[in-house]
């Protein structure tokens, strides 16, 4: 062998020993892939001699993975929970940027709403938003759906309730379909939960213009609270009124 052969030879086992197999796997791959998409250097490219050097390289196909312990079933519990906050994460941010871009681009609020009736699994504060969309205004309007989605958040956010969803939902003696701080059965294979899903993940991610920040309090047009006299009432939506201090 060649003394520049020889050279090029040592200099790749050292490479394998800094990166590894893959590592100058990949190298090469890149090198093939430069070679083809460059005729113009191919001459400059052959001076580098890939085929000897692979040819001179020691590869021990008996070589293990370093270490034989089995992984703590709490470390993969740890790196499930990781990725699936990463893709939930992710998922959400990509939702909103497909919901907003549409809403610009004209479509109303309904067609919004029919596009991500999916059915999928959500979150425990977003599945707690929802299910005050299912329960409270499920055989109202989609705009009233989103009205009181806004209410739930504009608590939860005032600094007057608690300050998650879920905890301003089960809040003693605020809606009326909770019992004893849990939620009755929901029919999620429904069109309507799909629909308040929707509805609640668009409300989240403040897509559609509705409720400004501080209106915390609606009922019912069928009811008459005596609290209502005290504040200010800023619309009537489908069945429900709203109201801002």
């Amino acid at each position: 062998m060649r003394t520049d052969e020889a050279l090029s030879a040592i200099r790749a086992k050292i490479l394998i020993k800094l990166l590894g197999r893959r590592g100058i796997a990949a190298v090469m791959g890149i090198l093939l892939v430069l070679m083809e998409s460059a005729p113009a250097n191919a001459q400059g490219a052959a001076a580098l001699k890939v085929d000897s050097v692979v040819r001179n390289i020691d590869f021990d196909l008996s070589a293990k993975p370093l270490g034989t312990a089995a992984v703590s079933a709490t470390a993969q519990t740890t790196v499930a929970t990781a990725v699936q906050t990463v893709a939930g994460t992710f998922g959400q941010k990509s939702f909103a940027n497909e919901a907003s871009w549409l809403f610009r681009g004209g479509w109303p609020l309904q067609a919004l709403v029919d596009k991500f009736a999916t059915n999928e699994q959500l979150d425990e504060q977003m599945h707690c938003l929802a299910t005050a969309v299912y329960f409270e205004a499920r055989g109202e309007s989609v705009d009233g759906q989103l009205a009181v989605a806004r209410v739930v958040m504009n608590r939860a956010a005032s600094g007057k309730y608690p300050p998650s969803w879920c905890a301003t939902v089960k809040q003693p003696w605020q809606f009326s379909f909770v019992r004893n701080g849990a939620f009755p059965h929901i029919d999620t294979q429904s069109g309507a939960w799909a629909r308040a899903e929707a509805v609640a993940k668009l409300a989240a991610a403040n897509i559609v213009p509705t409720l400004s920040n501080d209106v915390l309090w609606y009922h019912a047009d069928y009811v008459a609270p005596s609290w209502g006299h005290r504040l200010t009432l800023v619309s009537k939506i489908g069945a429900h009124i709203f109201y801002r201090a």
